[in-house]
């Protein structure tokens, strides 16, 4: 330690050798470079483009960009604050020996040049050793070197074998990476082939890790000996020493098929990274043998027999999408989904499980399993009531049980969206290459294998080649000599040594050394005829061999076709059933519907233009004369407009004033309870400034033979074909042309068999059929509904479906010359003052449009009509309707009650009290749903119910007397 400072010593080396160092002058860096507290400037005009906040910073930034042969010291001299300096010198300049000062001389140095410091001076005086140069390109150029070498000899694959460099025996990093990768390739769950067969603990794919390696034992598979390893020995590929120079290892494996391919690979390095999928054996083969026999081959031809990945876990691939984008450009992104079924768990109870069989590859199952948990913990995965992993040596079964009334597609939706059930593989197909690393797609993969195996077979021919020919220049020899056997036994016996004896044959027969010498290796036993005439068989042999291999190596068409023979035997032994299948579908991204369940939802609208949705059950069954319940806070001088059912996954075309249609799911909108107040339609719609919404027609489907049926408030009426509203931009798009001072009031589905009621604020209904309505485009006005007499204004519109219809001519035709029928279909009216009844169908008559109808109410100064609907959809066991009415007052109070409470009476009756409005003013809107289902508790006591009523319906007959059935409705309105 000095007192003005420290001294400080630190060097880095990396090399694949070692290297030692014996002194300074082994060191061709030394690096000075005065200590700044901005650490921008330094002396010798040299500038740092990089402002490092402290020395540390420094320090590590040369240290993490080291080259293969950089070596490095570093003589850090910190006086105060300004005291280091870095010198960089190259080692083109002829480097003279330094030689350390001792004891006084160390001193008078650190006292001259301030504190220790190795200066090496010329003949001149100047700093021989060193050359000013820049720092940053410095550790650019180290950078760049350091980051080559990682990428080819470490991360990234070689194109031809699909392998990183093998490691032959030792390595001074010791063993625990080999031993890594050799657990991996011996993992099935890893590789779709593994390389190695191992016994033990290799690991699972709960990602345990596999045992010791005193505890392991494995060896190569059949496969990776036959694929790998066949042809290894005949001089197929280059060999070059190892990391001490001990023996020789192989730059590459002569495979016999795309390993790169086959299993895959991934890796990351400096900059550059891989990710490639693995593949099918005989799907590869196959795309191989394309290759060969069609060197032109497209992508398309090749994805007929190789169509995508194949993954050791199995699974779905959704799409091909991100497979033409990989296989084209080298890179893409491919969807995987765990395979997966729904079994039925009680059926009673219809609870369900669903059965995760496969999963993505790379996927934990432990950590599946255990996200799965944490989110129906955390409320964020709903519907699961268990979850336990069954899984076995026979295969994998992961059992999640389902609560009851779940949608298991909902639930295994929301599992593909919040967990790694599907996850994507990112294709990134680099390897390495003529030395380079390159991005490369299918084809180009393929053929620059094809160019490997060319080589290969080329160099195994020419090794095979030269072993024949050597052989047979020794048998020619061997011939001779047993052709001249009674004067080469001369020789041999008159020489007085081997070498003499040699020279002798090769003088007297004409003999090479290797045929001279192989001569006297011969045994006497071989001197038989029977022996001269295997000796004469083997030459024939061998001329032919040669002669086949001279063919071979000149014809280029016979290298293609044993490739592909050689690579048809691996498949024809090794190959496997594709394990991955491939969806035709979009490509696996899940939306919002995806998740959303399509059950059944309430709407309500109100006058403001506020909307919310609701659950079915938020509305309890009541009473026929009760006051109901409210629908929620409305804003001030706010009343409800409408009220529908529809499902979470319909189109809602939202129809305004102005004759403007928008569409929007119905799962947008914000579900909230009965007292919230909705959300304004504006952050749903782009409404223009004063526009309203008048009605609401929930879309599941887009049916080209249905039609809309809309209705201005001035009694014009116009059909437009359903498909119109197929595709609304996001501004909306003109429905009706309307006149001054009208306004689009309702809007209804319809076919052409179906029949539409029209009926005025006064009670006038128009029975009509939709086939005589023509059907216009989007930007017209329409014809004259009803002629309407002075004061009076349309009130509403309802549809009578065509099998409705159909029992309505039926039932018309059999009253001819009788009495009206009370059976329905019937058509409910709703008063403004809470008043309704059920007029039979069959009490109006089919009459063309723009007339004045028929009374269908008849209404008092004071009151008018609110709603009129067509009911008798769905017949109980009695032949009653089984449906409710909805209905909504002004006030936003709603009442639901039966259809079959209301009275049928005749067109000219008043009705009876359906809601007390004594303090809500009127009936706003009114709506029809199907009935609940009977909650399970219910389901003992309606069985009686249901038994009643059979035999109820057995007893009555289409004449039988009025008071047979009354007696048994009144049976059947006591055990309700």
């Amino acid at each position: 330690m000095y007192d003005n400072g420290f001294f400080f010593f630190f060097w880095y080396f990396y090399s694949y050798h070692f290297v030692g160092l014996k002194g300074l002058d082994d060191l061709p860096y030394a690096i000075t470079l005065p200590l700044k507290s901005s650490f921008v400037e330094c002396d010798e005009n040299i500038t740092l483009n990089h402002p490092w906040r402290s020395l540390l910073d420094f320090v590590y930034f040369v240290i993490s960009s080291p080259s293969p042969s950089l070596r490095l010291v570093f003589t850090i001299y910190v006086h105060g604050i300004s005291g280091l300096r870095f010198l960089s010198v190259t080692p083109s300049r002829p480097i003279r020996t330094v030689k350390a000062r001792r004891g006084q001389d160390t001193a008078a140095a650190a006292t001259e040049e301030g504190n220790g410091s190795v200066i090496v001076k010329d003949e001149n005086g100047r700093d021989g050793r060193v050359v000013p140069a820049e720092l940053h390109k410095e550790a650019t150029e180290a950078y760049m070197a350091y980051a080559m070498s990682v990428l080819l000899g470490r991360a990234l694959p070689d194109i031809r074998d699909g392998l990183k460099p093998v490691l032959g025996k030792f390595h001074p990093h010791g063993d625990s990476a080999v031993y890594d990768s050799l657990v991996r390739m011996a993992q099935d769950f890893s590789l779709r082939c593994p390389l190695i067969r191992g016994h033990g603990n290799f690991g699972s794919v709960d990602a345990d890790p596999p045992a010791a390696m005193r505890y392991t034992e494995c060896r190569l598979e059949a496969l990776a000996e036959a694929m790998l390893l066949a042809d290894l020995e005949q001089d197929t590929v280059d060999f070059a020493p190892n990391f001490d120079n001990s023996q020789k290892e192989p730059l590459l494996l002569p495979a016999r098929i795309p390993n790169l391919l086959l299993n895959g690979s991934s890796g990351i390095a400096v900059g550059m990274a891989t990710n490639i999928p693995p593949h099918n054996l005989g799907e590869l083969v196959d795309a191989l043998s394309v290759l060969i026999h069609n060197p032109e081959a497209t992508l398309q031809e090749l994805l007929e027999y190789m169509p995508g990945p194949d993954f050791p876990t199995g699974g779905l691939i959704m799409g091909n999408t991100g497979i033409l984008e990989a296989y084209r450009t080298g890179r893409g992104r491919i969807v995987v989904r765990g395979k997966t079924d729904i079994e039925l768990l009680d059926s009673k109870t219809k609870r369900t499980a669903i059965i995760i069989k496969e999963i993505p590859y790379q996927t934990n199952k432990a950590s599946l399993v255990q996200k799965i948990a944490e989110l129906v913990e955390n409320k964020s995965l709903e519907g699961i009531s268990d979850i336990r992993d069954e899984s076995d040596r026979t295969g994998m079964r992961i059992v999640i049980e389902l609560k009851r009334g779940s949608d298991p597609s909902i639930v295994l939706n929301n599992l593909y969206r919040l967990t790694a059930l599907q996850s994507s593989f990112s294709c990134n197909m680099v390897g390495i290459l003529n030395g380079k690393p390159q991005q490369m797609g299918l084809r180009e993969i393929l053929q620059a294998f094809l160019d490997f195996r060319c080589s290969v077979i080329e160099r195994r021919a020419r090794y095979k080649l030269s072993q024949a020919e050597d052989r047979s220049h020794i048998i020619e020899g061997i011939i001779v000599g047993l052709d001249n056997l009674d004067g080469v036994i001369d020789v041999i016996r008159k020489a007085s040594s081997n070498a003499m004896a040699s020279a002798t044959l090769r003088k007297e027969f004409n003999l090479s050394d290797k045929q001279a010498e192989a001569i006297l290796d011969i045994s006497l036993r071989k001197l038989t005829l029977l022996e001269r005439n295997k000796f004469v068989d083997e030459s024939n042999s061998l001329m032919e061999q040669i002669s086949k291999l001279q063919e071979l190596l000149s014809s280029k068409k016979q290298i293609l076709q044993l490739i592909e023979q050689e690579a048809i035997e691996l498949k024809n032994k090794f190959s496997t059933p594709r394990r991955s299948l491939l969806e035709d579908t979009d490509s696996g991204i899940l939306e919002d519907i995806d998740v959303i369940p399509n059950e059944e939802i309430l709407l309500a609208l109100s006058e403001k233009g506020y909307v919310k949705r609701m659950k079915p059950n938020t509305f309890n069954l009541q009473n026929r004369g009760t006051i109901g319940k409210s629908v929620g806070k409305l804003r001030v001088n706010d009343t409800m407009s409408d009220f529908l059912v529809c499902h979470a996954h319909d189109h809602v075309l939202y129809f305004s004033d102005k004759g403007i249609v928008y569409s929007a799911r119905a799962y947008k909108i914000p579900e909230c309870s009965r007292a919230a107040a909705g959300t304004p339609l504006v952050q749903i719609l782009s409404l223009s400034d004063g526009e309203r919404i008048t009605s609401i027609i929930p879309v599941s489907e887009f049916a080209g033979d249905q039609y809309l049926l809309m209705l201005t408030a001035k009694g014009y009426i116009k059909k437009v074909s359903l498909n119109y509203f197929s595709s609304i931009r996001s501004t909306g798009i003109i429905a009706i042309q309307l006149v001054p001072s009208d306004e689009l009031k309702w809007v209804r589905r319809c076919t052409n068999d179906d029949l539409v009621a029209l009926a005025s604020q006064n009670g006038m209904v128009i029975l009509s059929s939709c086939k005589i309505i023509r059907a216009l485009g989007r930007n017209t006005r329409g014809s004259i509904a009803m002629r309407l007499k002075e004061g009076d204004k349309m009130a509403c519109i309802d549809i009578i479906p065509a099998v409705m219809r159909k029992e309505f001519e039926r039932i018309s035709e059999a009253n001819q010359g009788r009495g009206r029928s009370m059976s329905g279909p019937w058509l409910l009216f709703v008063s403004e003052s809470g008043f309704g009844k059920r007029v039979p169908l069959c009490s109006f008559r089919l009459s063309p449009l723009n007339r004045v109808g028929l009374i269908g109410y008849k209404f008092s100064s004071e009151d008018g009509l609110a709603a009129v609907f067509v009911v008798g959809f769905s017949l109980a066991d009695d032949g009653e309707s089984d449906e409710e009415v909805v209905l909504l007052s002004q006030s936003g109070t709603v009442n639901r009650i039966k259809v079959r409470d209301i009275s049928i009476q005749s067109r000219y009756a008043r009705g009876v009290i359906l809601m007390r409005l004594e303090h809500d003013g009127k009936i706003q809107s009114a709506s029809l749903i199907s009935a609940t289902e009977s909650e399970p508790e219910e389901v003992e006591a309606a069985s009686e119910v249901l038994n009643r009523r059979a035999k109820m319906k057995q007893c009555s007959q289409s004449n039988k007397d009025s008071n047979v059935q009354s007696k048994y409705r009144k049976q059947n309105k006591v055990l309700n």
